[in-house]
């Protein structure tokens, strides 16, 4: 991983949102690299979480606080002086934004503006990797891959809030930072729902899963034949990383965004997930949940990715298939009950390893 050890190594790295399934991943790979990594959250999302399972409270710094308090960030990201920002804190649930669409908007979109408004008092060069949604897109569900000039929509208030929160990068890219000279250079990430070792949030069917089967409990499927374009978590963030790599070459402004999706063939419905994990899971109950609870909210069926910007800029490629990602996510899991909750760390690693390793072996550039 040279491309990324010399991107990253004794760098100072801001992840916001460390403490959601994406983030602390990320959080843990940056250390890796040699990176002194500062982590900014308003809570711990979930327990169990990664976050905790991962220690990585015993390995980076920590500031607990939300984004929307804009004095306060500015004041801790400006003390800190980062050489790259990750910006990943959001409210990631589709069903929450429909309970609470308020605190939705005010955290994804506000919580942007303020991370952009943060960069504009660095004194110094920085790069920002600006992460938001596959959700931004006007979601016809059409059969192809969406591409990044294509039209920004939102039609739940989850989706919405991400629409709204490119719109605030893109206006401080135009009016703040385009001067030729500019010391900021900014990237948008585009990635979708990902599964992986270490997620425990509500309504995804991971996590679900796991909870139920853990207690010898019948999980409830709302929609088994639902399809899904089913990505594991470490494929957009080496995708994050080769654009922040990326961008800390440049010598102009970028500004644009990058899709980070699976591969094409990857769409499975939610049964054959579930059958595919049963082939490393033992005593798997699952059944079709009939209520109505949740059907009120719309749910989007279909929606692709082209990554093919992604890879004709920095060779970036995902490179997982179908039953590598979920072999990846179950080994995790089972490793985490079966040994009494013990600490993740050193297996996320090995993971981590084994990831690099496989893309070094189908020649990404990255990973060589």
């Amino acid at each position: 991983m040279k491309e990324f050890e010399s991107a990253y190594k004794g760098k100072k790295i801001i992840v916001t949102g460390h403490t959601g399934f994406k983030g602390s991943w990320l959080s843990l790979w940056l250390h890796q690299l040699g990176a002194t990594v500062l982590g900014i959250s308003n809570k711990k999302v979930s327990s169990p979480s990664n976050y905790e399972t991962s220690k990585l409270d015993q390995i980076i710094e920590t500031e607990w606080l939300d984004v929307s308090n804009t004095d306060l960030l500015i004041h801790k990201i400006t003390n800190f002086s980062p050489d790259y920002v990750f910006h990943l804190a959001a409210q990631p649930i589709v069903y929450t934004a429909y309970e609470n669409p308020i605190e939705t908007y005010r955290t994804n979109s506000l919580g942007t503006a303020n991370i952009m408004e943060s960069l504009r008092f660095i004194d110094k060069r920085v790069i920002g990797v600006i992460i938001t949604s596959d959700k931004v897109y006007d979601n016809l569900e059409w059969s192809w891959g969406y591409r990044e000039y294509d039209k920004i929509g939102g039609k739940d208030p989850y989706s919405a809030s991400k629409g709204m929160a490119e719109l605030a990068i893109r206006s401080y890219v135009e009016s703040f930072f385009r001067d030729n000279d500019t010391n900021k250079i900014i990237g948008i990430a585009r990635a979708g729902n990902v599964i992986g070792g270490g997620d425990w949030a509500e309504n995804r069917i991971i996590p679900d899963c796991i909870k139920a089967w853990s207690n010898n409990e019948v999980v409830k499927v709302r929609n088994p034949n639902s399809t899904r374009p089913w990505q594991h978590v470490l494929e957009p963030l080496s995708g994050y990383l080769c654009l922040g790599s990326y961008l800390s070459k440049l010598n102009k402004q970028d500004g644009s965004a990058y899709n980070f999706g699976p591969k094409k063939d990857q769409d499975r419905s939610v049964s054959d997930l579930i059958n595919e994990m049963e082939i490393y899971w033992d005593k798997v109950k699952w059944k079709i949940d009939d209520s109505n609870k949740k059907n009120i909210f719309k749910e989007a069926k279909l929606l692709k990715l082209d990554c093919e910007k992604s890879l004709d800029t920095f060779n970036w490629q995902p490179i997982l298939s179908f039953a590598e990602t979920v072999k990846l996510t179950a080994e995790w899991y089972r490793m985490y009950y079966e040994n009494n909750n013990e600490s993740t760390f050193d297996f996320s690693v090995q993971q981590l390893k084994y990831y690099s390793d496989t893309a070094k072996s189908r020649g990404l550039k990255w990973a060589q």
